[in-house]
Parts: structure tokens; sequence; C-alpha cells
């Protein structure tokens, strides 16, 4: 016999209507969702969705380097509690009953790791330095030769040229720092690549960045770098992927049917208060492919969800 799933929390959302949106400065959220070709949703006469009941499953939290009291004193049963109501809203009920249950919604929630901007770092300050002492000690000292000179070593005698440049000392010791300050530079610029593409891929910038990877060097690099600078500015992100409960609880076989995910820069804004506004224009999406990044400006206002009822039961029978 089966071992029943342990369920994690069960939230029944009876929310009062969302009176308004957001509190910071009309921000964007960046929505990026996805759905297998399995998942159909019937639709009713009206042209709703069928109501589709859903279990929350503790994903866990990212946190990015610096501490954030905004993200940092939110735990999972607040996260779950706020993202109830706009599911609800969207035709998604949390239910009660195991055998009538379709998904498996894991939630996962933080921030992005912003890394230094490329002129601040120490790599890129001491590529200054260097640049400067070596340009300061390039004081060419010319060396003449007659080319007929029997004395003159065999590659000199050969070529037409009648004189060569002799570097000194103190310049060949700037020119080797500054080639390690490039060096450095360069493997800087590759981490923090490799850190660009992992936020894109947390936060469902994937196919764009992509994208935009292949315009650099190009007329188009300028769309590259405003890409970079989104996903370099710190963002509260979530991201919500819902699986077969069923298949789940009974084979333990784990079959994604749709994400989400979608985050808003954290420059401004408070997790605590934005989570609402943002998971409300994300839901519109919920279990639909959005085609790549959708962006949709929060207006100004302020969210009154009204009580949340949880129901905690262990387990399955």
């Amino acid at each position: 016999m089966k071992r029943p799933l342990k369920l994690l929390g069960m939230l029944a959302a009876a929310a009062m209507p969302l009176v308004g949106l957001g509190d910071g400065d009309g921000a964007a959220v960046a929505i990026s969702t996805r759905a297998s070709s399995d998942y159909v949703r019937p639709q009713l006469p009206d042209g709703a969705f069928q109501a589709e009941t859903f279990v929350f499953g503790k994903g866990g939290v990212w946190a990015g380097v610096a501490k954030d009291p905004t993200i940092d004193k939110m735990d999972f049963m607040e996260v779950a509690r706020t993202v109830a109501s706009p599911l609800a809203r969207q035709g998604y009920i949390s239910g009660r009953d195991p055998k009538a249950t379709k998904l498996l919604i894991m939630v996962y929630w933080g921030t992005t790791h912003a890394p230094e901007h490329a002129t601040d770092s120490i790599a890129s300050q001491n590529l200054q330095v260097a640049n400067e002492a070596a340009l300061a000690e390039n004081r060419a000292q010319v060396a003449h030769f007659n080319p007929a000179d029997s004395m003159a070593p065999t590659q000199m005698s050969q070529s037409s040229a009648t004189s060569y440049a002799i570097r000194s000392p103190d310049q060949i010791d700037a020119d080797n720092a500054m080639t390690g300050a490039m060096a450095a530079v360069s493997a800087e610029d590759r981490a923090r690549e490799q850190a660009d593409a992992r936020n894109a891929s947390m936060l469902g910038y994937g196919a764009a960045w992509d994208q935009a990877v292949s315009y650099k060097g190009t007329a188009l690099d300028f769309r590259r770098k405003e890409l970079v600078d989104e996903l370099e500015e710190g963002r509260y992100f979530v991201v919500l992927m819902a699986y077969d409960f069923h298949l789940m609880w009974k084979e333990k076989k784990a079959k994604l049917l749709w994400e989400a995910r979608y985050s808003i820069r954290t420059r401004g804004n408070d997790f605590g208060k934005q989570l609402a506004a943002m998971t409300q224009e994300a839901s519109k999406y919920f279990g639909q492919n959005s085609g790549g990044i959708v962006r949709k400006a929060l207006p100004a206002g302020h969210v009154e969800i009204g009580e949340q009822k949880v129901l905690d039961y262990g387990s399955a029978k």
C-alpha cells in the first residue's frame, strides 16, 4: 500500500475582493508563464474556466547576498495565503479532499543577487590603475642601426627598418600588470555573464536572454545592455510550478503542467506590500503560455485581502 503524501498546507481562500493594487511607485512586474501541451483547461458555457482544486507545496526561499527585511520576515504560509486569493480569482481553488485535488503547486520566492556595476568592481578599478601606469611609462626609446653592420642581429640586417623601440624595465612591468588586470576583468565578465544567465533562467527571461546574447557586438547591442541592466538590478520574484497531484501522490512521478515566474525590482518596493499586486497581474496568465516576458505596470494603491482560513490535516488518508 502506498504511503500517503504529506501535505504541507491546504488553504481555502475566503478572501474579500482586491480593493486596490500595489503600494509602490508603479514599477512594472515582469511575467513569464508556460503550460504543457498536455494541460487543457475546460471552459464553462459563459467562457470562464472550470474550477480546479490544488494543494500548495513549500518550494523554498532563495535569498540574495544582502539582507532584506521586507522579504526575510515572510514565511511560507504568509506567502501562500497571499498567493491563494489571486489563484482563486482565476478558478484555482485550494481543496480539502486529496482524491479530488488536481494540482500540487510548489511555491518558490526570494531575491536575485545583483552584481556590482562593472565600473565599480575591484578588477575594473585595478585595470584602470594599471592602464594609467602603463601609459605613464610609455616613453619609447629608439635605437638606430645600420642594416649593413656585420655586427647587427640577423633579423635586423634582413629588415627594411632602420630603427626599433626599446622598452624600459618599468614599462615592461607596467605592461605585464595591465595584461594581468585585463585577464582579471575578462574572468570577472565571464562570471558576470554566468550570473546573468542564472538570473534570466530563474526569472523566466531565458528566451529573451538567449536572443540578447546574439546581439553582442552588433548594432542591436543596446538591447542586450538594456536587458542586462534589468537583470542586474536586484529583483523580488515568485515561481509557481503546478504538477499533476495524483501522479505525484500515487506514482511519485513529477509531471509539470504549468509554471509561472514573475518579478519586480527591489529598489523602491516592499515585497510584502507588492506580493498581492504582483500575483494579481501574473494570475491572468496562469495555466497559459505568455509567449515570453510580459511587463505590466502596478498602479499605486493598496490591497485588502480579507481573512484567510487555513486547513491543516497532516497527511492524506
